[in-house]
């Protein structure tokens, strides 16, 4: 997995490399395997011994493609998956389809998680509309214009492909 400190420029890869008895793990960061002792493991919470040193770990949000949490009491936020953000994020900047051009699309292929709007909605460009999740990430689909949602193609729980249609916006 790629990991990326907001503020900062260097990418962290990070891999689960093996896992041994008594709550320990193998993991290797950056070219360099690790030792980790898993002391308390919660839904939102991870403590952990590596290299002598304990370490405190809190999700405060896990949203799309940033996480924030506390790790011994310094708020930090991560970008999961680096590069695909980046990708996304000029997919989304590439402008309008066009003025006829009414579908709003799957960047990704993935699972509808949400869906956030109605038929009827009014809505502005940038504006969540669906959250799929792809490669156990949680993506946004955000509308490519200003208008009205007049359709809603997918339901939450389906399934679809890049390019599918996931609204209609007029």
């Amino acid at each position: 997995m790629e990991l990326k400190l907001k503020g900062e420029s260097e990418i962290y890869e990070a891999s689960l490399v093996t896992s041994k008895k008594d709550g320990i793990l193998i993991i290797h960061i950056n070219g360099r395997d690790y030792e980790m002792r898993i002391i308390t493991l919660k839904s939102n919470e991870l403590n952990f011994i590596i290299d002598n040193t304990f370490y405190s770990i809190k999700i405060l949000e896990s949203a799309t493609s940033t996480t924030r949490m506390l790790v011994n009491g310094i708020q930090i936020s991560l970008n999961k998956h680096s590069k695909l953000t980046d990708v996304l994020e000029k997919a989304l900047t590439l402008g309008d389809k066009g003025a006829g051009d009414h579908g709003l699309r799957s960047q990704i292929p993935g699972r509808v998680v949400s869906i956030m709007v109605n038929p009827g909605s009014n809505i502005k460009k940038g504006d969540s509309v669906a959250i799929l999740e792809s490669m156990k990430m949680q993506v946004s689909v955000k509308a490519h214009k200003d208008g009205v949602i007049r359709e809603i193609r997918v339901k939450e729980g389906a399934t679809v492909s890049r390019n599918d249609i996931i609204a209609h916006i007029e």
